[in-house]
């Protein structure tokens, strides 16, 4: 099976409530809200997610990204830390770990984000070419 197969279904997994269907359909609504770029409203869903279940990671997960659009960096941090305390391989965090990061100019701290997305999901492309990238900016700027 192909890696991004195999992604899929672990975005499947890991966006599908394990016991209520209410949670997952919340999620999915605030994904929905998030794609039109009406970021209060997603954030507002993702928070009554998490609420509603504080230990579903991905609820955490989606927040997070919000937080990063609305240019929350503080806040999406903190969101991250929990994904990664209830799922310590999501991929998809310590990408956006990454992201949050590197807006807030803590080069290395991101690099080492990529550097654990990518041995929990070494098929990724996305952190080998940030990591590349944030080299060049600490060369750029150590000079």
């Amino acid at each position: 099976m192909s890696a991004r197969k195999i992604e899929g279904k672990i975005w499947k997994l890991w966006t599908t409530h394990p016991t209520q269907d209410s949670l997952t359909n919340l999620l999915a609504k605030g994904s929905e809200y998030m794609a039109q770029n009406e970021l209060t409203s997603a954030h507002n869903v993702f928070s009554k997610a998490i609420e509603l279940d504080p230990n579903w990671a991905e609820a955490w997960n989606k927040r997070a990204t919000v937080l990063y659009l609305m240019g929350n960096l503080e806040l999406s941090q903190s969101d991250i830390d929990m994904v990664l305390k209830l799922e310590k391989r999501h991929f998809g965090a310590l990408s956006g770990q990454g992201l949050v990061q590197t807006a807030m100019k803590n080069y290395q701290k991101a690099i080492d984000s990529y550097i654990e997305a990518h041995k929990v999901y070494p098929a990724m492309e996305t952190p080998l070419m940030m990591i590349e990238r944030l080299k060049d900016i600490i060369k750029k700027e150590s000079i």
